[in-house]
């Protein structure tokens, strides 16, 4: 397993964690939660670096690094909505976008084909991981919530957005048309 994949599995390894310090009640919880929350993600962008810089790309990291991020972003929004933070309909936007794409890149691997990530999707993922380290210092009271709602609000525009973009271009992938990235 190369140093990019374990970083991957950290990630994945911070959801119950993350959840875990959010859901238990003592002093600074909320900010060892988003603490944590911040931590996984930035390892997004290392073993990305990391994997691009030594050519070791691996089809274990192609395949578990969107999951990873998809389940701490996703989780932590879902925890951020029990705090009353985040209102419920605008993550279960998030979320509905999340499983449509994804059955979208299920349906073209049975076809052979492997969606990748464009840019726009890129930016979605961080605006929606700025929005719950907003969301987290919002619950832990750094700031008030309207701003952690602004900061979600984008992300909900990008995220549908970014998912547009990929149901224009996946006629012409799954047809094995190349698509220039954006």
């Amino acid at each position: 397993m190369t140093v990019a994949d374990q970083l991957t599995v950290a990630r994945a390894i911070s959801v119950p964690i993350v959840v875990a310090l959010f859901a238990l009640d003592f002093g600074g919880h909320n900010y060892w939660a988003t603490g944590v929350f911040c931590v996984g993600m930035a390892t997004d962008w290392f073993d990305g670096r990391i994997a691009r810089r030594q050519g070791r790309t691996s089809a274990f990291g192609s395949l578990l690094d969107p999951v990873a991020d998809k389940l701490l972003v996703l989780t932590a929004m879902i925890m951020l909505v029990a705090e009353d933070v985040f209102p419920a309909w605008m993550v279960a936007a998030i979320v509905a976008r999340e499983l449509l794409i994804s059955g979208l890149r299920l349906a073209a691997i049975e076809r052979g084909v492997v969606i990748s990530a464009r840019d726009l999707g890129k930016w979605k993922t961080w605006s929606q991981a700025l929005a719950v380290a907003v969301g987290g210092f919002a619950a832990a009271g750094a700031w008030d919530d309207r701003v952690a709602w602004w900061a979600l609000l984008v992300a909900v525009v990008l995220t549908w957005v970014s998912g547009l973009d990929y149901a224009r271009v996946a006629p012409r992938l799954l047809r094995g048309r190349p698509v220039a990235s954006r």
